[in-house]
């Protein structure tokens, strides 16, 4: 029996947990008609204003996950950025929805993976994590050279690194 706020009842130990998410829907439009947003719901209802604005949402969604994935190789907010791409996608089309779903399913089961390890091993994944940040900088650096922004006592130090111009 589900409850109010799309909840299933308590458990035995009063927690509540969340209606499973019905992907069945052939309308690729979530919640088109119980949108919780009045001015959406309003352009929802005409089809001209509804089509502009899944445009403008899939154009944005679409140029920030890309943006996000160009920056995953590189140290920085990568996959951040496209999870943020995701949600902005998921806000209208189905497929990103699903998508968002999944990725949330794996970060959660990876945290909750890495939390249960000894703090050592917790140790060499964040050691290897800066291992691999570190190999991916030092590689951009020796191909592309020091960027033309850096400051000059970044630049004096940089190119002490070996393969670094």
């Amino acid at each position: 029996m589900t409850g109010p706020g799309g909840t299933h009842d308590p458990t035995a130990d009063g927690t509540r947990t969340p209606d499973p998410v019905d992907y069945s829907d052939a309308d690729v439009t979530l919640d088109a008609d119980e949108d919780r947003w009045a001015w959406r719901a309003r352009l929802r209802r005409n089809r001209v204003t509804h089509v502009i604005w899944r445009t403008a949402v899939g154009v944005v969604g679409a140029l920030v996950t890309g943006a996000g994935l160009v920056m995953v190789p590189a140290p920085g907010p990568g996959w951040l950025v496209v999870f943020f791409g995701l949600l902005i996608l998921a806000s209208e089309f189905e497929f990103a929805q699903r998508w968002l779903d999944f990725a949330k399913h794996h970060v959660s089961r990876w945290n909750d993976w890495i939390m249960g390890q000894a703090l050592w091993v917790r140790g060499l994944v964040a050691l290897g994590t800066l291992a691999l940040v570190w190999v991916v900088v030092w590689g951009y650096l020796a191909v592309a050279g020091v960027p033309q922004f850096a400051p000059e006592w970044a630049e004096q130090l940089l190119t002490r690194l070996p393969g670094v111009d």
